[in-house]
């Protein structure tokens, strides 16, 4: 079963390799003169006085170089980056913030401020380029209340990572109080041509809820944003500036933009990467590895508890569909792990322990992982676990390492975690179920 744990970790690594942002970009903004192709609408750059690019996410120094790439020589871009470490090298023409993730810090706050005084300046003869990937909401922020302070947005980001809302639950309520967020980041340009480029953390159907929708009209409501705060208990643990707010309800929330906003009309949005080019990667580096393999998005967004109960029933079902061929299914997507004790750790490696008695004894090994490098409050990107796990676990309870949210220690001490660094690229969280 250790091989079927190395095969696992081999898996993931190849799906990340396989996955380069700049040459997507090359190919899928293939430039012919001044004219590029931007999802099924065409621009021409030429007839634009000025090139500006606002980039935000984990991918947005892969992002920012491709589109550099794509219109070098004869074009330029400058503008900002919000990015969550420094990159290898800096991009001429922009200004790069060290933003903080998952909370922000007072780089990400300097980088809203800057994005949207950057944009105040474009006009109808300004192409704006949006480059979005997962973390936007915490590497870029600046709030519409101006006498809310970082260590406000600070604690509403702790509290809402730690309830147990899934995604895009979460960013109603941060839509509705930011002057970034839920499409207010493109009404800041109303009359600028606006193209938005996405690697995408979110479901898919719900892209306004990668980065929080800065450029997106919002589908979300005041309503929607008190009902998250009723519903998961939150107001008592607000800031008290927010918590006056959400206690008055309707009277003191303005209303985020929506479909119709003026600022839309020159506005377009086109993904670059998603859930199928992670699926795709996957799938093939396992059949490569000699596994039937599956692919399933069924359990995005599901509690841990039940995603993992549903994936490992789908795995023996597998199995009994293929008894001579060894398995393996793989899912993506993010799992709701409500934090419930002062532990390190995050949501993928809360996954990997939850299953380790469920395994205990089988012949399965499993990856929970983030494809950005990052899980939860942990240096790590996820962790492996098989039908060893808990027999090695001598001196070990992963029952109550997981009801101190301390999954990382528990697989740091069995040499089990999964650690890339940051990865540059944010396409979901990855699970790789094999069995033989």
């Amino acid at each position: 079963m250790m091989e079927l744990k190395q095969i696992a970790r081999r898996i993931f690594a190849e799906t990340l390799a396989a996955i380069d942002i700049p040459a997507t970009m090359r190919r899928k903004l293939a430039r012919e003169g001044s004219r590029i192709r931007c999802g099924e609408m065409e621009v021409d750059l030429a007839a634009y006085e000025r090139i500006v690019a606002i980039v935000i996410g984990k991918a947005g120094y892969a992002m920012a170089s491709g589109l550099c790439d794509v219109l070098a020589p004869e074009y330029r871009a400058s503008g900002i980056l919000a990015i969550p470490s420094a990159p290898p090298q800096g991009l001429p023409g922009f200004k790069t913030f060290l933003a903080g993730h998952p909370v922000p810090n007072a780089a990400s706050f300097a980088a809203g401020r800057a994005a949207l005084d950057l944009l105040t300046s474009c006009d109808e003869r300004t192409l704006v380029f949006f480059l979005l990937s997962g973390g936007g909401s915490a590497l870029c922020e600046s709030p519409l209340d101006p006498s809310v302070s970082l260590e406000d947005i600070q604690q509403l980001n702790r509290v809402l990572v730690t309830c147990g809302a899934p995604i895009d639950e979460m960013n109603a309520v941060r839509k509705h109080l930011s002057a970034i967020k839920g499409g207010r980041l493109a009404a800041a340009a109303p009359r600028a041509m606006k193209i938005t480029l996405g690697v995408t953390d979110v479901p898919a159907g719900r892209e306004s809820a990668l980065a929080s929708g800065p450029t997106l009209p919002d589908p979300t409501t005041v309503e929607d944003a008190n009902r998250v705060v009723e519903q998961y208990e939150l107001l008592e643990k607000l800031p008290p500036i927010f918590k006056a707010k959400f206690a008055r309800r309707h009277s003191s929330l303005p209303e985020t933009p929506k479909a119709n906003d003026p600022a839309f009309a020159r506005a377009h949005f086109s993904l670059l990467l998603d859930m199928h080019d992670l699926f795709h990667h996957a799938h093939r580096a396992a059949e490569a590895a000699g596994f039937v393999a599956v692919c399933d998005n069924s359990t995005d967004d599901w509690p841990l508890e039940r995603a993992a109960d549903t994936l490992l029933d789908f795995l023996k079902q597998l199995k009994k569909l293929n008894p001579s061929r060894p398995v393996c299914l793989v899912a993506d997507g993010e799992v709701s792990s409500p934090v419930t004790g002062d532990g390190i750790g995050g949501r993928n490696s809360a996954f990997a322990l939850y299953c380790v008695e469920k395994i205990a004894g089988e012949g399965i090994a499993l990856l929970s992982a983030g494809t950005d490098g990052v899980d939860g409050n942990s240096p790590a990107a996820g962790a492996v676990a098989d039908g060893e796990t808990w027999t090695r676990a001598v001196g070990l309870d992963p029952r109550d390492y997981f009801r101190r949210s301390d999954a990382y220690t528990f697989f740091k001490k069995l040499g089990d975690t999964v650690e890339t660094g940051p990865t540059g690229n944010n396409l979901r969280d990855l699970r790789i179920l094999l069995m033989e």
